[in-house]
């Protein structure tokens, strides 16, 4: 929200009130309390009127450091909050004659004491970011609405990104963002998942706690800063030190929450009957034979909306007319080896009997009169599930735990964000604030229902709508795309947002939703698709099995699938990463090369995990340019060398795509290529690309954890397997390697 007119003025019937000094600071529980007075104080006539901001600053775990800005304290506090997780940590506190400082790590905030107000962010005697002269402020706009704001400096050079699943440019300078969960698709400036968290390539990242509506202008309304504000009395933020992007991420996902881990079966091709198209056990039947003979690997099917009937989302029973044996269809499903997942959202159609019933038992969210709120946007007359009542989190569950029982594996949680404003929570919770937050409570309510019935190691949702905390229940895809290049490219941008936004897990509809590719768009999108986290095949008004665009899209899909499937080994280990330390499978440049300056804007290639270089291909010809970073880097499907820092422009078939090793990696591939839940380390192949003599690299694959060294020209891979017995003479095995790419070989069994 902007609040000025140019440098000098403010807008229209905009008053500001900054905070101009510190007139006291003191120290209690390892926190400061700070007044600020909004006028100088020369005299004491100074000290009769207000407004005050009282600033409090703590630190919840080391390299964080929280600011708390307070006007009125009498409200009453409805929430939601956030919810986050302090660690131990005894922040240090010094004072000389001109500044408090509060330390935490590495991390200090200094505050200038009696002279203007001037709050200052260092890490190793640098600074990172301040608050100076008419940064923080009490401001109330024409409507007389009060607002908190902060702005924070960007030193030259800063990129911001972050902010959550956004469509736009990557790096988020010059752009207004507003954290209002939306409906508007990947091609519009609005969001499924907004996120109040930024990173920067400058060694900190902000996160504002607060889940109602924050708007930030991110070197817009002033070029030089970050501003935030809120419509509230109380606004806290925290600065999270790195010093690296990786760093940030590990700190802010150790504060709210790190992914689950999902199950390797959710890696594999996800098949979907689509939306709106025709489709009953005969159809679906067909579409999995149809991959079975064209040997294409296939481990989820999808079952979209029209399982119910029409005008009863969601009933959670399937349409008699068209599943007369649901339990005998999931049963012949599951004997193909297949996991099923269904389509669910938080809605209840006026039709569906369930909406009498959860009127009944107070399960559906109110009007300020009492009534159930309603309106036939999405289904006629349907209402929501107050996720804010623990009953009514009950019942909902229980009505999962039905087709659980059935023999459905996992839930499409879609829609979340459409909550209205004009409405009573059960728990009296700020509607404002529980706009955001609702999707956090809907999928936490699905999660913990896979949990429960399907352990610890099996949950897993293909969720749309998110804020901050929700990455701890994956995984994410990206809503409704366009069958289009652009927006391939669009939602691109947004996986690798989202996943600087500490989101480990992330996907996307091949081909596009809306609307039908065409084939050469569609086997573009297939081999972007699957080098993706998770890979699904799913469309609005029409089907995406391969066979309906050509049949070189059946052997583009077989290819991809199936490297996808020998790459499970790596890519399993790289969740576990993001399980463990909140990094993403999915990774933007700058997360992996923060110091080189030509990866401060790439938003066309990324890193899948740690070592491989991906670079979808958009347009039909296969044209493609992308940047290499320093090093010679090896196509994985080729063997060709490609040496950086530098631009490269190549050109692909469809059976091809930039797919580059880092220098100094070792890739260990698995034995199958026919699903993703296999023993990993039976008989895997690890790759050694580039290693130099003396390089020692350390592969974890399962339970197994691998050694290659490079000693001279000879690689040598030793193991150490407590649990098993390995066919390694003596433990080890070694080859005679040339200098320069290196492929080492173990046939192991257990």
């Amino acid at each position: 929200m902007k609040f000025t007119d140019g440098y000098w003025l403010l807008r229209e019937g905009v008053t500001a009130s900054y905070p101009a000094q510190v007139l006291d600071v003191t120290a209690s529980d390892g926190a400061l309390e700070i007044h600020a007075p909004t006028r100088p104080i020369r005299s004491r006539g100074d000290l009769m009127t207000g407004p005050v901001l009282t600033v409090r600053v703590h630190s919840p775990m080391p390299d964080v450091i929280g600011m708390t800005l307070t006007h009125f304290t009498g409200g009453e506090s409805r929430g939601p909050e956030f919810e986050l997780t302090a660690s131990d940590t005894t922040a240090e506190i010094s004072y000389d004659d001109e500044h408090a400082t509060l330390t935490s790590g590495d991390l200090s905030v200094r505050l200038a004491r009696g002279g203007p107000w001037d709050v200052e962010f260092l890490a190793h005697g640098r600074t990172l970011t301040r608050s100076g002269h008419k940064n923080a402020g009490i401001m109330r706009d024409a409507s007389g609405a009060h607002h908190l704001r902060e702005q924070l400096v960007l030193t030259v050079g800063t990129s911001v990104y972050g902010l959550g699943e956004r469509f736009g440019p990557l790096v988020k300078n010059g752009q207004v963002v507003d954290i209002w969960q939306a409906d508007g698709g990947t091609c519009s400036e609005q969001a499924y998942k907004n996120v109040p968290f930024y990173l920067t390539d400058a060694g900190y990242g902000v996160f504002v706690d607060h889940p109602g509506q924050v708007s930030f202008e991110v070197a817009s309304e002033v070029v030089s800063r970050v501003q935030f504000s809120a419509e509230t009395q109380e606004l806290t933020y925290y600065v999270i030190h790195g010093p690296t992007p990786k760093d940030i991420l590990r700190r802010y996902t150790a504060l709210t929450g790190r992914p689950a881990l999902p199950p390797a079966w959710s890696f594999g091709l996800w098949l979907s009957t689509s939306f709106t198209t025709s489709y009953d056990e005969e159809t679906v039947t067909s579409f999995i034979e149809g991959m079975r003979e064209r040997e294409l690997p296939l481990s989820v099917f999808h079952f979209d909306c029209f399982w119910m009937r029409e005008f009863h989302w969601c009933d959670f029973r399937w349409d008699p007319r068209v599943f007369p044996d649901p339990e005998g269809m999931l049963a012949r499903l599951k004997a193909r080896g297949l996991r099923v997942s269904v389509w669910i959202n938080p809605y209840i159609a006026q039709r569906s009997p369930l909406f009498a019933e959860g009127k009944a038992l107070g399960h559906l969210l109110r009007r300020p009169d009492g009534g159930v709120w309603q309106w036939d946007m999405w289904q006629p007359g349907m209402a929501l599930v107050d996720f804010t009542s623990q009953a009514a989190r009950d019942w909902y569950a229980g009505k999962l735990e039905a087709l659980l029982a059935q023999g459905v594996d996992c839930f499409k949680t879609d829609f979340g964000e459409r909550v209205p404003l004009d409405v009573v929570w059960s728990d009296g919770s700020d509607p404002e604030r529980m706009h955001n937050y609702y999707t956090y409570l809907y999928n936490r309510t699905v999660f913990e229902v896979l949990r429960k019935h399907r352990g610890e190691q099996e949950a897993v949702v293909f969720a749309r709508s998110a804020t901050a905390g929700s990455q701890q229940f994956p995984v994410h895809w990206g809503g409704d795309c366009e069958a289009t290049y652009e927006s391939m490219a669009e939602s691109l941008r947004g996986g690798l947002s989202l996943g600087l936004s500490g989101f480990g897990f992330w996907s996307h509809d091949i081909g596009g939703f809306e609307g039908t590719p065409t084939p050469a768009l569609f086997k573009r999108w297939l081999a972007f698709g699957l080098l993706s986290s998770h890979s699904r095949l799913h469309g609005s008004r029409s089907y995406r099995v391969p066979w309906q665009f050509d049949e070189e899209s059946v052997d583009v899909a077989r290819r991809f699938t199936r490297l996808k499937l020998r790459l499970m080994p790596y890519l399993y280990e790289t969740a576990r990463t993001a399980h463990t330390e909140g990094l993403p499978v999915m990774r933007a440049m700058v997360l992996e090369f923060p110091d080189d300056p030509g990866c401060a804007h790439l938003e066309r290639q990324y890193m899948l995990g740690p070592d491989l270089l991906v670079a979808p291909v958009f347009s039909d010809e296969g044209d493609v340019t992308y940047y290499v970073p320093e090093g010679t880097w090896t196509h994985l499907l080729t063997g060709e060398p490609v040496t950086g820092p530098r631009w490269v422009r190549e050109r692909h078939g469809f059976l091809t795509a930039p797919l580059l090793v880092r220098p100094g990696a070792v890739i260990p591939l698995g034995a199958r290529d026919d699903r993703p839940d296999y023993d990993h380390a039976d008989g895997v192949t690890l790759r050694a690309y580039g290693l130099r003599p003396g390089d020692e690299v350390t592969v974890p694959v399962g339970d197994v954890t691998f050694t290659v060294v490079r000693e001279g020209n000879t690689l040598r891979a030793t193991c150490a397997d407590p649990a098993a017995a390995w066919n390694l003479a003596a433990g080890d095995r070694e080859v005679q390697a040339p200098p320069g790419t290196d492929s080492l070989t173990l046939e192991l069994g257990r």
